[in-house]
């Protein structure tokens, strides 16, 4: 399954060593490896983007 990178839910941050940590705010998605449920409840469009950027 794959990640809904456009979900308000969303978050993808890098650690100073360089690792990708990437979550669900809500806790909806598996950890390991990280993926989104299939037809996810909690998935909300994002409308903007985390950057302050208009998609």
């Amino acid at each position: 399954m794959s990640v809904n990178e456009d979900c308000r839910h969303y978050v993808m941050t890098s650690t100073s060593g360089g690792d990708k940590v990437e979550r669900c705010k809500v806790d909806a998605a598996t950890q390991v490896p990280f993926s989104c449920p299939e037809g996810c409840l909690f998935y909300e469009p994002r409308g903007i983007s985390t950057a302050g950027w208009q998609r």
